[in-house]
C-alpha cells in the first residue's frame, strides 16, 4: 500500500526506525486487526494500533458507557456516557488518525457469528473480561488460524500473552477449564488499579505490532505476569500441551456452547435443584410486610462501604462457614452480593447447611435500579 504525504509525516518516527520504515509502515496499513471490546484494554489498543496507523481496525461491543467505566478506559469521554461505545470509539479514533478505517461490530460475540467475524482479520486481540468469551475467542483463532492476543487484568495484576500461533500454545493450554463460577470476582466486584489497563492494553498493541512486521520476540509460550504494585514484570514459560482439544488433538471442531462451558449463571447445575432467588421489588415487598427475614450481604468490607441494603449482616463470603452457627435459623435468610454470583455460592452452601435460604437476583445492582436508586452501583 502507498502512504500519501500526510501519512509519511504523520509515521515519520515510524520511517526512520530500523525494523520499520518504508515496507514496515505500509505493512502496518495494510493490516486488519480486530479488538474484541472497547474497553479497559481495548482502550490504550484502539488508541495506539490507531496512531500507529493500522489500515484496519475493527472493534466487537455491544455495551453502552458508563460513567464508572471512566476511570480506566480512556477511549470515550465525560460526553460519551449514555452513548454506544462503539460510536464514542469511532469519533475518538476518526479525529486522532483520519487514515485508519474503523469496522464496527455493535453485538455480542457468540458461537454463531464469531467464526465470520474473527475471519475478516489479520490478527485478533483480546480484550474481554469474562472468561466464556475468552474460550469462544481462543477456539475460533484456533479454527481459523488466528493470532489471539490475550490480555487480563484484576485489582493491581495483569497478564499478557500470543496464543494460537503455529508454534505455541492456546488459552486452553494454559487454562484448560474455568474456574468455578463465582470463584473469581470480576473488575466489577475486585476493582482494578485505573492506569493498569493501560500497561496491558499496550503491551498487547505491541504484540500486535510485532507480528505485522515480524519483528523482535513475540509472546508466544511466555505469559507476561505484571505486579504494578511491586512494579514487578516477570514471563513464565507455557508449553504447549498435546492433549490440548482445541490446539492438540484438534477434538474441538465447532465452536459450542460457552455459556454453559464456563456456566456462569449459578442459579442451576446439573446435579441440583435450582437455587430459590427472588427478584429486588419481591424483596422489598417482603421488607415492607414485616416478614421474618435476615438479610445476608456476602461482599467484601470495602465494598459494604458503598451502600448497603436497611439492617444487613455483613458476612464475607470467605467467612461464611465460621459465621454460619451465629445465623438465626428460624429466620428466612436472604443473601445478597453486586451482582448475584458470590450470593448464589453462598445459598448453595447454607441451603446444604440445612438453612431456609434465597439468592436476590441482580444483588445491589439490580436493587439500585428497581428499588432504590440512591443506591450506588458501582
Amino acid at each position: 500500500m502507498d502512504l500519501s504525504r500526510d501519512e509519511l509525516l504523520r509515521y515519520s518516527r515510524h520511517l526512520i526506525l530500523p525494523g520499520v520504515g518504508l515496507d514496515g509502515q505500509r505493512r502496518i496499513k495494510a493490516a486488519r486487526m480486530l479488538l474484541v471490546g472497547a474497553g479497559g484494554l481495548g482502550s490504550p489498543a484502539a488508541l495506539y494500533l490507531a496512531a500507529a496507523g493500522v489500515g484496519t481496525l475493527g472493534l466487537v461491543d455491544h455495551d453502552v458507557v458508563d460513567v464508572s467505566n471512566l476511570q480506566r478506559q480512556v477511549l470515550h469521554g465525560t460526553s460519551a456516557v449514555g452513548r454506544s461505545k462503539l460510536e464514542s470509539a469511532q469519533a475518538r479514533i476518526a479525529d486522532l488518525n483520519p487514515n485508519v478505517n474503523v469496522v464496527t461490530h455493535e453485538e455480542r460475540l457468540t458461537s454463531d457469528n464469531a467464526l465470520e467475524i474473527l475471519g475478516r482479520y489479520d490478527v485478533v486481540i483480546d480484550g474481554t473480561d469474562n472468561f466464556a468469551t475468552r474460550y469462544l475467542v481462543n477456539d475460533a483463532c484456533v479454527l481459523l488460524g488466528k493470532p489471539n492476543i490475550y490480555g487480563s487484568i484484576f485489582r493491581f495484576d495483569g497478564q499478557a500473552s500470543v496464543f494460537c500461533m503455529p508454534d505455541g500454545p492456546c488459552y486452553r493450554c494454559l487454562f484448560p477449564t474455568p474456574p468455578p463460577p463465582g470463584s473469581v470476582p470480576s473488575c466489577a466486584e475486585g476493582g482494578v488499579l485505573g492506569v493498569l489497563p493501560g500497561l496491558i492494553g499496550t503491551i498487547q498493541a505491541t504484540e500486535a505490532l510485532k507480528l505485522v512486521l515480524g519483528a523482535g520476540d513475540a509472546l508466544v509460550g511466555r505469559l507476561l505476569v505484571v505486579d504494578a504494585l511491586g512494579m514487578k514484570f516477570r514471563t513464565v514459560r507455557v508449553a504447549r500441551d498435546p492433549q490440548c482439544p482445541a490446539c492438540g488433538t484438534r477434538d474441538i471442531r465447532t465452536l459450542i456452547d460457552y455459556d454453559e462451558f464456563c456456566d456462569p449463571s449459578p442459579t442451576t447445575t446439573s446435579n441440583m435443584a435450582p437455587i430459590p432467588e427472588m427478584t429486588p421489588r419481591e424483596l422489598a415487598d417482603a421488607i415492607a410486610r414485616g416478614d421474618s427475614l435476615q438479610l445476608l450481604d456476602v461482599r467484601e468490607p470495602y465494598e459494604w462501604q458503598l451502600g448497603v441494603l436497611p439492617n444487613a449482616t455483613l458476612v464475607p463470603l470467605g467467612a461464611l462457614a465460621g459465621a454460619m452457627p451465629t445465623l438465626d435459623t428460624t429466620k428466612h435468610i436472604v443473601v445478597y452480593c453486586r451482582s448475584g454470583a458470590r450470593s448464589a455460592a453462598a445459598v448453595k452452601r447454607l441451603t446444604a447447611a440445612g438453612f431456609r435460604a434465597t439468592n436476590l437476583a441482580g444483588g445491589i445492582v439490580r436493587w439500585s435500579d428497581e428499588v432504590d436508586p440512591s443506591l450506588p452501583k458501582y
